[in-house]
């Protein structure tokens, strides 16, 4: 194996991580924003070029989570994040896991056309809490930005 290349996640671990981005998208794109923001952390953050600020802690991410669905709601369309090529990059050192990602969102007016809104790049701390997975930061990039650097 090439020495550059992160060591292989354990079957059940990368299962686990993989669940929990599946997870994520059904209950935000369901309206199910406290169950969405129990997948952080409670000091978890989201930090998106989307929105103005990173939105930090329990209380905050239902919130957003709220906000985006009754968003949606108002404006007659479904969104569906898509999160695909998941990648377990390296550990943290204190047991955690550094994961990355695409995301789309597609987005479908009622009675109309869907269409791709976003396609960005996660990039996740995500640790072990109890018998679970959790995302202790995100960091979203948009594709046409440097990737140092959030946008």
């Amino acid at each position: 194996m090439d020495p550059s290349t992160p060591a292989l996640p354990a079957s059940a671990q990368l299962a686990g991580i993989h669940q929990l981005y599946h997870l994520q998208s059904h209950l935000i794109d369901g309206g199910r924003a406290s169950e969405w923001a129990a997948t952080f952390t409670a000091d978890g953050s989201f930090d998106s070029p989307t929105y103005p600020e990173p939105v930090t802690g329990t209380a905050a991410l239902t919130s957003f989570a709220e906000r985006f669905a009754a968003g949606c709601a108002a404006e007659g369309t479904v969104r569906r994040h898509v999160v695909g090529n998941v990648a377990v990059t390296g550990g943290d050192g204190d047991g955690g896991l550094r994961v990355e990602a695409y995301l789309q969102i597609v987005a479908t007016p009622r009675g109309g056309t869907p269409r791709i809104e976003r396609f960005t790049t996660l990039t996740d701390q995500v640790v072990r809490d109890g018998d679970r997975w959790r995302i202790a930061s995100r960091t979203v990039r948009r594709d046409d930005t440097d990737g140092d650097t959030p946008s």
